[in-house]
């Protein structure tokens, strides 16, 4: 039976250029989870956008001297640009900015004010007495309260990846001016998070195959810390709009309120644009439901704490069932970051690598379970004595023997035991692949779909039908229509990794539906096969690092 499941994307701003560390935590593992879904036939909502409303945005656009809308657009047309180019299978791609998600947010915001979920109060916050303004969080800097971090920001601290108030640092300094900021009060709505604590924690006891850390890290805050009420308005002219205007001009709701809100706006825009505006409810309003969120380490309290309190205090919305947030990747120690500027920008990645090559690159260093280091020569040698040199280089020599020697798929009949065998292993693969796929264990599928490559190289080793060819032509047809035949399964366990060469594989061998390994069917021509990947010059890839 087919089960809706919504996947749901972390959404990066809009307000540079996304590395590597981003494809590999968030946005490559939702695409082939997703990928995995639609082949075994369930209902795959994929969405996700570019946040418009961050305050980096903002920040960048004063460091420029331009608007934030320049900003916006400049990065929001590359995302997409790359999305497409990387083979992310989007159902609905969008931003933050636009007017359909102005109505969710604000309708939201209503919702659960008339619910007794929200109200005003009036606290401290830094105001720049050389900008004159009140400080959004991003705008300020200082040293974190828990690890002593002297460039944790106003609302987060990038090195222990606690959540933050402004008011929480030391040596606070405005991004603006350089000053030290002061405190003054000022009128803003705030979530009563904190209604919220008893039901989350429950919720959160529920929860079986979660992530260690993901579980450990939202149960240890959800006893040490609790569930504090937060304010989610701030004093900016960049974000969505009040639906009230008992707080006075220049006041929008904050990103971090807004933003997971894009979840369910872009459901609903997607099911706008097919024109059937009620079908965003299969997902939403639907107990069958599965709901996978993808995001970062950093995202976990606002995932696993914030969104199912917003979730709850609207009511009638389907909460997370799993979250299984990756780890950060390290590039020469650092963790990625487009803020400092550390690590590959994707653009950098497909100038040097095919697509796929660096999909599988990435996928095999998948941080799920703890940090993992990558660089161009991980990259590299990940692609040539891996993917090259079992997966192309089988494909390569089986299809090339049976273009040579037959033209076309030779009949099977006759099979002995050890073909019986090898064709075993890759259905076996094939089932313990769709299971750790399931279980989100992507790196484990990534490896097992391998071992069912290296299981008919194995066998090709065993039979030697090259020289079958001589000896005994007819035994010689038969392990060579076997290996195909295993061939045209094991692609099925690649596909969600490996889009491009799959496609290729579709047009070549016939197009599979479903998780299964189907038959090359008798008489099939088999064209002579050109590569599938191309090799990496690591030398020439590290000197070009080096020098730029």
């Amino acid at each position: 039976m087919s089960t809706p499941v919504l996947v749901a994307v972390a959404w990066p701003y809009a307000s540079g250029s996304r590395h590597l560390g981003h494809l590999a935590g968030a946005y490559l593992p939702a695409d082939i989870f997703a990928r995995h879904q639609r082949t075994i036939g369930n209902e795959v909502l994929m969405v996700s956008g570019s946040d418009v409303h961050g305050t980096p945005i903002t920040v960048r656009a004063d460091e420029e001297g331009v608007t934030p809308q320049d900003i916006v657009d400049r990065y929001h047309n590359e995302f997409v640009q790359q999305w497409d180019e990387i083979g992310l299978q989007w159902d609905n791609y969008t931003t933050t900015g636009t007017p359909h998600h102005a109505r969710v947010t604000q309708d939201m915001f209503l919702r659960q004010l008339e619910n007794g979920h929200i109200d005003k109060r009036t606290s401290d916050q830094f105001y720049d007495p050389e900008a004159d303004r009140f400080l959004p969080d991003r705008y300020i800097e200082g040293t974190c309260p828990h690890c002593s971090y002297e460039e944790a920001r106003g609302d987060q601290c990038d090195n222990c990846g606690r959540t933050l108030d402004a008011t929480d640092l030391g040596s606070p300094r405005s991004k603006i001016s350089g000053a030290t900021p002061v405190l003054r009060a000022t009128e803003h709505f705030y979530y009563r998070y904190s209604d919220f604590a008893d039901e989350v924690g429950a919720w959160l006891r529920d929860k079986e195959g979660w992530r260690p850390h993901v579980i450990n890290f939202v149960t240890r805050w959800v006893e040490e810390e609790g569930l504090l009420d937060r304010a989610i308005t701030r004093d900016l002219d960049w974000g969505v709009e009040l639906p009230v205007d008992n707080l006075g001009p220049g006041k929008r709701i904050y990103v971090w309120y807004d933003a997971v809100i894009g979840y369910i706006s872009a459901s609903q825009e997607w099911a706008s644009k097919i024109g059937d505006d009620d079908r965003w409810r299969h997902w939403w309003q639907n107990d069958e439901s599965r709901h996978v969120y993808f995001i970062g380490k950093d995202n976990i309290p606002f995932h696993c704490l914030f969104w199912p309190s917003q979730l709850l205090g609207y009511g009638d919305l389907h909460l997370p069932d799993d979250v299984p947030a990756n780890q950060y990747v390290t590039f020469k120690g650092g963790k990625a970051s487009a803020s400092r500027g550390v690590g590959l920008t994707i653009r950098e990645g497909l100038d040097l690598f095919q697509p796929d090559g660096l999909r599988y690159a990435l996928a095999a260093n998948f941080p799920e379970q703890a940090d993992t280091e990558i660089s161009v020569e991980e990259i590299a040698r990940r692609i040539n004595e891996e993917l090259v040199a079992t997966w192309g280089n089988l494909v390569n020599r089986v299809l090339s023997m049976v273009h040579k020697n037959h033209g076309a798929q030779p009949a099977s009949d006759g099979r002995q035991a050890e073909d019986e065998a090898v064709l075993a292993a890759v259905d076996a693969s094939l089932a313990t692949a769709n299971e750790q796929i399931g279980r989100v264990e992507l790196r484990s599928a990534l490896r097992t779909a391998m071992d069912g490559a290296q299981a008919i190289n194995a066998y090709l080793n065993a039979t030697e039908p090259w020289k079958l060819a001589k000896s005994d032509p007819d035994r010689s047809a038969v392990v060579l229509a076997t290996a195909l035949d295993g061939i045209n399964g094991v692609r099925i366990a690649f596909s969600p990794f490996l889009p491009f060469s799959s496609a290729v594989l579709d047009e070549a061998l016939g197009v599979v539906d479903g998780w299964q390994r189907v038959p090359v069917a008798p008489g099939t021509v088999i064209d002579k096969p050109v590569p599938l990947f191309i090799k990496v010059d690591v030398d020439e890839l590290v000197g070009d690092d080096a020098d730029g």
